[in-house]
């Protein structure tokens, strides 16, 4: 504690060099004695010095202190009185262990930190703890790039992009994830799996990558199309938004023309030929996204997005899931919790259902007890069970919005009379917190039950699970082509486990099958749970 006392400044060893000095000149000793450096704040603030009395007590104090331990002995034999005093290699580890962000403060110091903060060993260190770069950066010395240039002029300076990503690419958006990788900065495109295959893994294609080809600035490289990387660029619009633009389009042309484009674009998206696919609206909806997407030729912008809160009452974990929608494919939905509702909005969408609109949502306050197996398979039961919830929510909202008319007609009379304080809106606000509460205190592990779509219900994939853990009541949005008449229909939420989940789509009679996408994303927790909230409601903006 000694040590530290003196190397921070504080502690009754504070400017005890100075008062010392002032001392000895007041008793006639040593005019030459070499003048302090340390800068005391009450000193260089204006204040007087001090008198002999209270150096004499200072003397006193100092006489009554126990000796140093000798690991708190400098070389000059004494405590080091600063941090310029301490040997080079430990400075070194102390200012390894700072934030890349105080160094450059640090080396306006003095010229000892500066020169100091010229060792690689600090940087290279800032490059492994704060982006998790493990390569050997020492290999970077042959090309004169020093670790020092790699976290200046390339993770730093890029940082404010690495994360999750939404492309503004019309109704069809997508899932960018820019992340470090090895000595290169990658953003890479997430697709869903081949449709209607939901439980295997993403796929995914480098767009552009930036990296540090020499001292002086990164180069930003395109990677869209067959030709190798070619020259990009990278600005960054505001805060949360950036934007791509390639620099040599015709790296993104073939030979074949725009048709072996197209063949060689539908085995990466579908992966098949059109030939394959049979269904004539389903060739429409293809060659229409290939015409709408090609255009862009990775000139895009990205705005972020955030993985979803989680809580303890959630009744599974929130996250990202790919999800079946028919004749439009596999599509990228994220999943979160919102008291006693559950929103399912799509990260990648369709020209029908855009990106950013909520496609489902669920009532966890009203489960569904489905009937037998046998009862199960007759859609018409089903269809009963389902409508008659939906009166029952519509009766409670339109009781809701009585109480709360009431409530603020009472508001209202309190206003103008203080005296008499009704309690008006306590019996509502508890009402509706028992209501949020009432799914979260039910076993969230049930005993499974069997489970088989109604005759009737079309599935993409027929291989879904044949037991549940619970149903809710929820609600879907269709639309027409453009997102024109939108409309929230009534289905049914079925819980399959912590990773998979289905809606039955009432009115257009179809079943969507919805599994975790099971990557680990950096750099994609949201601040705050309303800086979450906030981009929910921007990317729905947006898409309206």
């Amino acid at each position: 504690m000694a040590v530290c006392a003196r190397l921070c400044g504080v502690g009754p060893a504070r400017g005890c060099r100075r008062r010392g000095a002032a001392r000895e000149q007041r008793r006639g000793g040593g005019g030459d004695s070499e003048p302090d450096t340390d800068t005391d704040p009450e000193e260089a603030g204006g204040g007087g010095g001090a008198s002999v009395e209270d150096d004499e007590l200072t003397e006193r104090i100092e006489c009554s202190r126990p000796a140093l331990h000798p690991a708190e002995v400098g070389p000059n034999g004494r405590a080091p009185m600063s941090l310029l005093e301490l040997p080079p290699e430990l400075l070194v580890q102390i200012f390894g262990s700072l934030p890349g962000t105080d160094l450059p403060s640090l080396a306006r110091v003095c010229t000892t930190f500066r020169r100091i903060l010229r060792t690689d060993t600090i940087w290279r260190r800032r490059c492994r703890e704060e982006y998790g770069v493990c390569e050997n950066l020492r290999k970077l010395e042959i090309t004169g790039v020093s670790c020092r240039d790699v976290y200046a002029k390339l993770l730093h300076r890029y940082r404010h992009i690495l994360g999750l990503w939404q492309p503004d690419i019309g109704p069809y958006g997508g899932l960018l994830n820019v992340v470090v990788d090895g000595l290169f900065i990658i953003g890479w495109m997430y697709l869903p799996p081949h449709d209607p295959h939901v439980d295997d893994p993403m796929r995914f294609k480098p767009l552009f990558r930036i990296h540090l080809m020499e001292r002086k600035s990164a180069t930003v490289e395109c990677m869209y199309g067959h030709k190798g990387p070619h020259n990009g660029h990278i600005q960054i619009v505001k805060k949360d938004e950036f934007s791509t633009k390639c620099n040599q389009t015709d790296h993104h042309r073939m030979s074949g023309g725009r048709q072996e484009e197209f063949r060689t674009w539908l085995r990466e998206e579908w992966g098949r030929t059109l030939e394959d696919i049979f269904h004539e609206h389903m060739q429409e909806l293809i060659l229409m996204k290939f015409i709408y997407t090609s255009q862009y030729d990775n000139c895009l912008t990205y705005r972020r997005i955030y993985l979803p809160p989680s809580s303890p009452d959630d009744l599974i974990k929130p996250g990202l899931f790919k999800g079946t929608y028919g004749s439009h494919g596999l599509e990228i939905v994220m999943l979160s919790f919102h008291g006693r509702k559950a929103k399912g909005t799509k990260i990648t969408g369709d020209p029908n259902i855009p990106a950013g609109q909520q496609t489902v949502e669920i009532d966890l306050a009203h489960p569904l007890q489905l009937p037998d197996i046998e009862n199960l398979r007759d859609f018409s039961e089903l269809s009963r069970i389902v409508l008659e919830v939906q009166e029952q929510v519509r009766r409670e909202e339109q009781e809701e919005e009585q109480q709360q008319g009431e409530d603020e007609d009472r508001s209202q009379q309190a206003a103008s009379s203080p005296a008499a304080q009704p309690q008006g809106g306590e019996g509502a606000e508890v009402e509706e917190t028992a209501a949020g509460a009432e799914w979260a205190t039910q076993d969230k592990t049930p005993a499974s039950q069997p489970f088989v779509l109604p005759m009737g219900v079309i599935s993409r994939n027929e291989d879904y699970p044949r037991a549940c853990r619970i149903c809710f009541y929820g609600t879907g949005l269709i639309a027409g082509h453009g997102f024109t008449s939108p409309e929230r229909t009534p289905g049914v939420f079925v819980l399959f486990d912590d990773d998979r989940f289905g809606f039955i789509w009432l009115e257009l009679k179809s079943f969507s099958l919805y599994s975790r996408i099971k990557v680990s994303f950096q750099n994609a927790e949201a601040p705050s749970r309303e800086a979450f909230d906030e981009m929910l409601k921007n990317i729905q903006s947006l898409a309206t």
